[in-house]
């Protein structure tokens, strides 16, 4: 075999799967990568492959086998290419994927991202060599901001913690991303200045439960409301988001922030897994329904124009025919415009894999069906509503087309929804708030046209 030479400039590319945490740790590795030097390029030019994973659903390390199957292709054409797996099955399988992909050399979880590019340069100057950072750390590990982007983006996310203290029965969260660590406040306010002075408009705070952020700070830190109002008053911050939340730690602080703080968008999801308090005592929440509904009635009365969207979980281990209908209830009473919605599986080592008795796949699924068919019964007549009102859009770029070619512009309004709209000037609103009359509601976005 030839003798392979390393290039200080490598090109690379990164595959993302999961949440929008890992999107932002992606989109951190890669601008990272860049100020280096290195060059990120499409897949088939790249020497260096990061993929970053997700172990929350079913069968993570199978569609990550098959991932890294494909990209062991690119072998055949330049044989100094490897490949780093970072994220939660990084954490969870750890170093036995060496024995089955020599070409992975860089094994990293989710505590170890900071590490990463110093990491990947080493792996680049010695092609012997392999690592693995998987080590949990005990604080929350500050990184290097890799600003400004290489592209004006109008929004971004910033991640204020790290890892989880609730121990749902069925998550696997904590095992795979650690106890809860969050970022110091001035970190966080530095880095949400720093986007702003960039042309940033929009925030999203991100977390495994940001309603929890600072509990594991010294005593007296500031808490999520205090962090809520601190960004919400840089200058520049048109928009602020966050997510996600765990219902038990949603304080008053927080529902009252949504009727105070202008730039704070009038959206929350708000995950509440089961309307069925056996259920839910079963998954280890520590709220009941009716415990929940209060903190969605609060929420209305705050800021009645509020959009609540949800996760929801079927076929949990034990859920009768009355649990699955109470959950279908609660998207009534609560008035989800959206829920993401999945069967439940085993995932390993998590309490719930104990328990029984668990229902069929042919359960599940069809359990699945009928709450999704209502949710998007109940979705398309909350859009429709909508029909004749001005929306204020943050446009991010180019949207669908229709049958008639004519090009149409895609953003986001207030509360997170997607709007397509015709502008004879579209390109030149890219990255700013416009105001679009919506004509025609689709199934799970709305048509419009923008206002001159």
């Amino acid at each position: 075999m030839a003798r392979v030479v390393y290039h200080p400039r490598m090109k690379f590319h990164v595959i993302t799967f999961g949440c929008q945490m890992n999107v932002a740790d992606s989109g951190w590795l890669g601008r990272s990568l860049t100020a280096m030097g290195w060059e990120e390029v499409p897949e088939d030019e790249a020497r260096v492959f990061v993929v970053n994973t997700c172990s929350v659903r079913e069968k993570p390390e199978l569609k990550l086998y098959s991932q890294l199957g494909r990209l062991a292709a690119h072998l055949e054409r330049d044989p100094s290419v490897f490949c780093a797996v970072g994220g939660c099955v990084a954490q969870q399988v750890g170093t036995s994927l060496w024995n089955r992909f020599p070409f992975v050399r860089l094994v990293f979880g989710t505590d170890g991202i900071p590490q990463a590019p110093q990491a990947l340069a080493r792996l680049a100057e010695n092609p012997r060599l392999r690592l693995s950072l998987l080590d949990f750390s005990d604080s929350y590990t500050e990184r290097d901001p890799a600003l400004p982007e290489t592209a004006p983006r109008p929004s971004a996310f910033v991640t204020i913690m790290q890892g989880c203290d609730n121990y749902c029965a069925y998550c696997i969260v904590p095992y795979v991303r650690g106890r809860q660590k969050s970022r110091a406040f001035e970190g966080i306010l530095e880095e949400c200045r720093a986007l702003a002075r960039s042309g940033v408009l929009e925030i999203t705070l991100l977390g495994q439960n940001v309603n929890s952020y600072g509990k594991d700070l010294e005593p007296g830190a500031p808490g999520f409301p205090e962090l809520l109002r601190a960004v919400a008053s840089i200058e520049g911050i048109r928009r602020l988001r966050f997510t996600t939340s765990h219902p038990k730690d949603l304080d008053p602080g927080v529902i009252a922030a949504f009727g105070e703080l202008p730039q704070l968008c009038p959206s929350l999801h708000l995950p509440a897994q089961s309307g069925s308090d056996a259920v839910l005592g079963r998954m280890g929440r520590r709220y009941t329904s009716a415990e929940y509904m209060a903190k969605v009635e609060a929420l209305r009365a705050a800021r009645p124009d509020i959009l609540l969207t949800t996760d929801l979980i079927v076929g949990f281990p034990g859920e009768t025919e009355e649990d699955f209908q109470a959950t279908l209830e609660l998207i009534r009473r609560a008035g989800f415009e959206c829920s993401f919605s999945f069967m439940y599986c085993d995932r390993p080592g998590v309490a719930a894999a104990r328990m029984e008795p668990k229902l069929s796949d042919t359960e599940k699924a069809r359990r699945l069906a009928v709450l999704q068919a209502l949710q998007n019964e109940q979705q398309e007549a909350m859009l429709a509503r909508l029909t004749g009102s001005v929306a204020q859009v943050l446009v991010e770029g180019p949207g669908e087309r229709r049958a008639t070619g004519e090009p149409a512009w895609r953003g986001r309004d207030a509360s997170g929804r997607v709007v397509n709209f015709f502008a004879p000037d579209g390109e030149r609103l890219v990255g700013s708030i416009a105001p679009v009359r919506i004509t025609q509601s689709k199934k799970h976005s709305l048509w419009g046209e923008a206002i001159p």
